[in-house]
């Protein structure tokens, strides 16, 4: 089907796609469209990011729902608060022409008294955050006993962030027999027993491959030392004088961290994460859409809601912890027909990531190499020159013409351009003729499969024999801690004891947390790994160098000793004493990816330094 009239729409839906300028429809809404229209029952999409998945559900809802009641009849939840309200404000431009249409949006941030009033006033479709909807459910301020359409919106991301006991909490006050549309970039197993256990028999359709990243995305990788990784950062920006992009960062400090640095160099960029308030989240995403922001660095929670058409360029700051997240990450870019640049800077130690990566999104990465300070000055002077050549001139300046040409009345033609064009070629030949070259990789470069200074790892006696795999431990050490989703990071879940990190200020709360705790009848015992990262050293300690008695002295051969180890330990108490000496060489072999692999630069923070480049101008 060519046209959105053959797809069975009605003249209120097709009169708004009019006014939206829309003219064919995208793969995902010539497949979904029909059939929601035309069939009563459940169904999975699987598609990117950006190719019309709130149109492809969007549609066909409003022209079912019947706008003259005031009950609640269609339930659309999706991961985050920016992706909430974009869902709620294309439905209503959808909807224009369908009178006494109410969508409401309900998210956390907000006033819940406001959402409720707005419920109240008949909302006939509610766009909610799994959190704030359970919340109002739990309150009596939302009915949804009676409605008639469930979707599950960015469903692998709702539970990569760790909602599933909230969804299904939430779908446990739906009728049976609702109907369930599930959409996702990604099919893990996760989606999959979620569409086992909420859907009915439902229909599949797919656009493209599963897990398979967009045709109008190109994939390059930047090698370098991790040590130098922001230096590169500025040098691809660099190498890009209209890039618009966003960063992508695994932690909220370093997210803020690479943001601050850049501002500080003198980018146009901003943060998105977490810690922000609602209102400091809007600002940044208006900023960044009106292109006062040229680079939005973010988490990936965060970047959920970014719905921004003309982002050149995704770069990869740091690999994401979960394979699968890259998809989402490339579907930044590349949107609404147009093509755009994934590019991702790696270090040695993560390049086996790069072929993971790629057999997930059945698409070759490019090895690229990192642009010399000769290559960006010579695209920077050429793009001045090319944005002076089309810059349209106007009579405002005339007044001021005067005074200038009697400044150059002796200068030739050639001299004035020279001259002109020399401030900013100066600019950029000073600083890059003094900086070193970032193509050459130390072999001994550890990059970040080793803990940053201000990280710890941590050991836990529990893996996949125990029913934890990446997301589940995850879910369960951000319950069990009160931790936020980027709090806990590079989750490794081996047979029978497993991997993670938290930033080191929260060290502490962790150990005393897990000092005597039984989950399912059993001590689960937390140690700080040997991996110390920047601060050497090969020996698990507790916070406080306080020794673990009993069964010290064993080396670890490889992972099925530690597991025999794991094992032995799982259903005894651990003992401390208050020895405050080193431990013996226990555990002093974990797994390969836990080896310390050379010295790191004694500068914990030089591959965030941004103070050894003269301030660049601000762009515009």
């Amino acid at each position: 089907m060519s046209t959105f009239q053959e797809l069975g729409l009605n003249e209120d839906l097709l009169n708004a796609i009019t006014d939206m300028g829309f003219v064919n429809p995208s793969d995902v809404q010539a497949q979904a469209i029909p059939l929601l229209l035309n069939e009563e029952r459940d169904l999975v999409a699987l598609a990117q990011t950006g190719t019309g998945k709130t149109a492809a559900f969007g549609f066909p809802m409003l022209q079912k729902i019947d706008v003259s009641s005031r009950t609640t009849q269609g339930l659309i939840l999706s991961p985050t608060r920016e992706l909430c309200l974009q869902i709620t404000n294309e439905l209503k431009q959808y909807g224009k022409y369908c009178n006494g249409l109410n969508v409401t949006a309900i998210y956390g941030g907000a006033s819940i008294t406001d959402q409720a009033r707005q419920v109240k006033r008949g909302a006939q479709i509610i766009v909610a955050t799994p959190g704030r909807m359970k919340d109002m459910i739990s309150r009596k301020l939302v009915d949804i006993s009676k409605i008639q359409y469930s979707v599950l919106d960015e469903a692998d991301e709702m539970l990569n962030m760790g909602f599933y006991e909230d969804i299904t909490d939430i779908l446990s006050h739906t009728p049976d027999d609702k109907s369930t549309w599930l959409f996702s970039a990604t099919m893990p197993r996760e989606v999959a027993s979620i569409a086992k256990k909420f859907m009915y028999d439902p229909l599949e359709i797919t656009v493209g491959n599963k897990n398979e990243s967009t045709s109008n995305v190109s994939h390059e990788y930047y090698l370098v030392n991790a040590r130098d990784r922001y230096q590169a950062l500025k040098r691809l920006a660099d190498a890009h004088p209209d890039i618009f992009s966003v960063i992508f960062c695994r932690t909220k400090r370093d997210t803020q961290k690479v943001a601050e640095n850049l501002i500080e160099s003198g980018y146009s960029a901003g943060a998105l994460h977490g810690d922000l308030s609602q209102n400091q989240r809007d600002l940044v995403m208006k900023s960044f859409r009106n292109k006062q922001i040229q680079m939005l660095v973010a988490t990936d929670v965060a970047a959920r809601g970014i719905d921004v058409d003309d982002i050149t360029h995704v770069i990869n700051y740091q690999l994401p912890d979960e394979i699968e997240t890259y998809t989402h990450r490339s579907g930044r870019t590349g949107r609404a027909g147009k093509t755009g640049v994934s590019m991702v800077i790696v270090s040695k130690s993560e390049l086996r990531k790069i072929k993971s990566i790629e057999r997930i999104i059945k698409k070759q990465f490019e090895k690229k190499d990192i642009p010399s300070g000769t290559e960006i000055t010579e695209v920077q002077l050429m793009s001045l020159a090319n944005k002076i050549h089309t810059t349209e001139t106007g009579d405002e300046i005339d007044k001021y013409l005067e005074s200038i040409n009697d400044l150059f009345v002796d200068t030739s033609k050639e001299d004035l351009i020279k001259k002109f064009f020399s401030v900013e070629f100066n600019r950029f030949f000073n600083y890059y003729q003094k900086s070193k070259d970032l193509g050459t990789v130390d072999a001994r470069d550890g990059g970040e499969g080793r803990v940053s200074s201000n990280d710890t790892r941590y050991f836990i006696n529990v893996g996949r024999k125990d029913g934890f795999d990446w997301m589940k431990l995850k879910d369960f050490l951000k319950e069990k801690l009160e931790l936020g989703r980027d709090d806990v990071f590079k989750v490794d879940v081996k047979e029978s004891f497993s991997f993670f990190n938290t930033e080191k200020t929260m060290q502490e709360k962790v150990l005393a947390f897990f000092t005597d705790f039984k989950h399912e009848g059993r001590f689960v015992n937390v140690e700080v790994s040997e991996n110390k990262g920047r601060s050497g050293g090969g020996r698990r300690r507790d916070g406080g160098g306080r020794r673990r008695d009993g069964g010290g002295g064993r080396r670890r051969s490889d992972d099925r000793r530690s597991e025999r180890r794991s094992s032995d330990r799982n259903d005894r108490k651990p003992r401390r004493s208050d020895d405050s000496g080193n431990r013996g060489d226990r555990r002093s072999r974990r797994s390969n990816d836990d080896k310390p692999r050379g010295r790191r630069s004694e500068n914990s923070n030089s591959n965030f330094s941004g103070s050894d480049r003269p301030r660049r101008s601000r762009r515009k």
